[in-house]
């Protein structure tokens, strides 16, 4: 773990932060134009929907209109998180008005206008990269933190146009698929998933066919929906209470749905099971290269705290083994590209994906070796499949 990943891995970084990425600035004043108005337009709704002005960004003035004023379900103490407000778009239209608000003025606020204090004299950013922060071994990355910004919407996603290449090259991204569902199926030896993997088929079909009896054509939209929330909750130590809540299923529902799915899959529940148990012995897990994650809060007194530590000691040993097999990727790639004395360069990780800059005349070597070097990572019970984009920016090539 410290000679083969860590320790070339500080060279690789120290090379991805001096390299940097463009970022271009006229797009991001293009951006905090459009959110700026969109912001604008959604005060004005807002403050027309309760009848005044007030102060959005204040949750004791929000908490006000909407749960004196208003009357709505106050089902937190006044609070107005995001998860509250979710679960009150359907009593008042003003509620997503109010998400949607706060969503623009994080975009404007974080990044159109955020990000521009961090471009440099050579117009890129240099974000830095840390090993040591996360418990799980994942990479984060800040000054400015440039893993978290969002791919779930498209408004988010207009960021990453303000990111390119070099002049004549373009951005190549390599993302890992379903990484930790992979990573999972291979270390609980779970020959379904396995099976799945390896054919090729959608595994969240094929989760849908199992754990309902269907046929392949008889899985619909919701079935697949629902296969998806229980398939990466379990990764997480799912709830029966917390599925009910992600699906809108009953909470009898979402017990019955776990219950078939670790009778389906046997050895993914004797695999986080043993887990949990060998955490409780040893006050720690491991990743299949080794890394350590200790869990003191598997033996505590109290019981939130002990449910807490399982979670945690069922979810350290999947998300950490998937981070040291980015891990590993990137430095095997980095190696890869010395050998071919290539042009290209890793700029960006963002979790399951490696983003590099590529000269044009390096394109269809790197579509090659990309996806050789992604998948011979790490050799595993399960194939590790990984897409390939290509574009003129960030935003094109994902």
């Amino acid at each position: 773990l410290y000679e083969e990943i860590e320790l070339p891995l500080v060279y690789v970084l120290y090379k991805m932060e001096e390299n940097g990425i463009f970022c271009d600035e006229k797009e991001l004043d293009e951006i905090a134009s459009d959110t700026a108005a969109k912001i604008t337009t959604l005060e004005e709704r807002i403050y027309h929907s309760v009848g005044h002005t007030f102060n959005i960004a204040s949750p004791k003035q929000l908490a006000e209109v909407l749960f004196a004023e208003l009357d709505l379900p106050d089902l937190k103490k006044g609070s107005t998180n995001a998860e509250v407000l979710n679960k009150l778009i359907h009593y008042h239209p003003v509620v997503s008005d109010i998400l949607e608000y706060r969503k623009y003025t994080k975009l404007y606020s974080t990044y159109a206008e955020g990000l521009k204090k961090y471009i440099r004299e050579d117009g890129k950013i240099h974000t830095v990269f840390t090993q040591m922060i996360t418990q799980t071994g994942r990479l984060s990355s800040y000054d400015p933190n440039l893993q978290n910004i969002s791919v779930r919407d498209d408004e988010s996603r207009e960021i990453r146009k303000a990111f390119k290449p070099d002049e004549g090259h373009v951005l190549m991204s390599s993302d890992y698929s379903q990484v930790e569902l992979r990573v999972l199926a291979s270390l609980s030896k779970e020959e379904k998933m396995i099976d799945a993997f390896n054919s090729g088929i959608d595994i969240h079909t094929k989760t849908a066919m199992d754990v309902f009896g269907l046929k392949k054509e008889e899985v619909s939209e919701i079935d697949r929906r629902h296969a998806k929330a229980v398939n990466f909750g379990v990764v997480y130590g799912i709830s029966d209470f917390g599925l009910a809540n992600q699906t809108q299923l009953s909470f009898a529902d979402a017990k019955q749905y776990i219950d078939n799915y670790f009778n389906t899959y046997p050895k993914i529940k004797q695999y986080l099971d043993a887990q949990v148990e060998f955490c409780k012995e040893n006050g720690y897990v491991k990743t299949m290269l080794n890394r350590r994650r200790y869990i003191r809060e598997i033996n505590d007194r109290n019981y939130m705290m002990r449910e807490f530590g399982k979670r945690a000691a069922m979810n350290a040993t999947i998300q950490g083994s998937a981070a040291d097999l980015i891990k590993l990727a990137m430095v095997k790639a980095d190696r890869r590209l010395k050998e071919e004395g290539l042009q290209s360069k890793l700029l960006l990780q963002v979790h399951d994906e490696l983003i590099f800059d590529v000269p044009e005349n390096e394109i269809e070597i790197m579509k090659k070796i990309l996806p050789e070097i992604m998948s011979g990572a790490y050799a595993m019970k399960t194939r590790l499949d990984c897409s390939l984009a290509i574009g003129k920016d960030w935003y094109e090539a994902k």
